[in-house]
């Protein structure tokens, strides 16, 4: 993944997401160590402090925990808050927006339902 400093959302933030991501892909499990504030510094050639600030989002949010000397670790259950979370936050904010645009537009609600089912059978097809 390559940071985008030119979107609205914090650096930090975005670490966050990225370590998120990673989690719900399967490339971390419980109890598995994740990269450090250093590590993620290097990778992304980011300030240390602004990594750290990414882990400490995650800590806060009980998907992390610390072990005192040894670093931050996935916490058991943390897929399923993390997807939790997004169907409760993120998924409502584009479908908010999405239904607004579609008033915005004159496209009635069944017209809608059928735009996004044709589009969810063609991400099928493509797997």
């Amino acid at each position: 993944m390559i940071l985008n400093s030119d979107s609205s959302k914090p650096i930090y933030v975005q670490i966050s997401e990225w370590i998120e991501n990673e989690i719900i892909s399967g490339n971390f499990n419980n109890d598995d160590k994740v990269y450090s504030q250093y590590q993620l510094a290097e990778l992304f050639n980011i300030n240390p402090a602004t990594a750290a600030k990414g882990l400490n989002i995650l800590a806060d949010e009980q998907i992390l925990y610390k072990k005192r000397g040894l670093g931050m670790f996935v916490a058991v259950g943390a897929r399923e808050r993390i997807l939790d979370k997004r169907r409760n936050e993120t998924l409502k904010e584009l479908v908010d927006a999405l239904v607004i645009e579609a008033k915005r537009l004159n496209v009635a609600e069944n017209d809608l339902i059928m735009m996004i089912q044709e589009r969810n059978r063609k991400r099928s097809e493509e797997k």
